[in-house]
């Protein structure tokens, strides 16, 4: 296995291979890390995908590891949706990057985790030749959520830095990425997700309600919708949690 950092009309990214197809064209895989996390610590992800025979791609997400601004935590979660909107815009540029390079063999499957996760699910409203996608601790409620983040900044005293009118033109455009708006969207494409049960970050119940919303889309194809649910679990994922989304990240994007 080759792991090689590159920049990318200045993304910075973590580019995984076999090294004895590092030229070829492969099936490859774009992985979304979460906030205040970093391109290199999802390495585990792209080492169980390399060792069979895919391309990962781990990029840096606005703010986050080398285009970090030294913000505080709260600070990064109050631009979290520019954060998130802006990865959606820049996976269709990596996306065409690889097919340029000829890196890719068919259409690319995505992943991420917790903030990665949430913007997998994104990704899906936005882009049909998304092949398929693992979604672990994710959430695709994106006006609810938004909506629930102003309320808590807000009894907690903070004073955000948008107008009444800047909220209803975000609450706009994320409806546009809304998993809950857009359920046709997904197209039977295959879509493994992984929520803890007691979860205090992402809650389960939101995730777990897209679930079973999709499953009606998905009659023809039930297959190609799985939830692992860990009863125990929090804002972590398990081993075989981990193990499940990476096969299943490869075995649908060499299909």
């Amino acid at each position: 296995m080759k792991v090689e950092h590159e920049v990318w009309r200045g993304i910075p990214l973590l580019h995984v291979a076999p090294e004895q197809q590092w030229s070829e064209p492969l099936p490859t895989v774009v992985f979304f890390h979460g906030i205040t996390s970093a391109k290199e610590h999802n390495l585990h992800y792209a080492y169980q995908l390399a060792e069979k025979g895919v391309r990962v791609l781990l990029p840096d997400a606005l703010l986050h590891g080398e285009r970090t601004e030294n913000l505080s935590e709260m600070q990064l979660i109050v631009r979290f949706w520019e954060i998130i909107l802006n990865s959606i815009k820049e996976l269709d540029y990596i996306n065409q990057i690889a097919h340029d390079k000829q890196l890719v063999k068919g259409e690319m499957a995505i992943g991420g985790t917790s903030m990665g996760g949430i913007t997998t699910l994104g990704a899906l409203a936005a882009y049909p030749w998304i092949k398929a996608a693992s979604v672990m601790m994710g959430a695709g409620n994106y006006v609810e959520l938004s909506k629930g983040q102003i309320v808590q900044f807000e009894s907690r005293g903070y004073q955000l830095p948008f107008s009444e009118q800047q909220r209803e033109e975000l609450f706009e455009t994320l409806g546009s990425f809304d998993s809950t708006k857009n359920l046709e969207a997904f197209n039977q494409r295959p879509v493994f997700f992984w929520h803890g049960e007691q979860d205090p970050v992402v809650a389960f119940e939101p995730t777990f309600n897209l679930y079973n919303q999709l499953k009606e889309y998905y009659r023809e194809a039930p297959e190609l919708l799985y939830f692992m649910r860990e009863r125990e679990a929090g804002h972590a994922v398990s081993r075989q949690g981990m193990l499940a989304a990476t096969d299943w990240l490869a075995k649908h994007v060499k299909a």
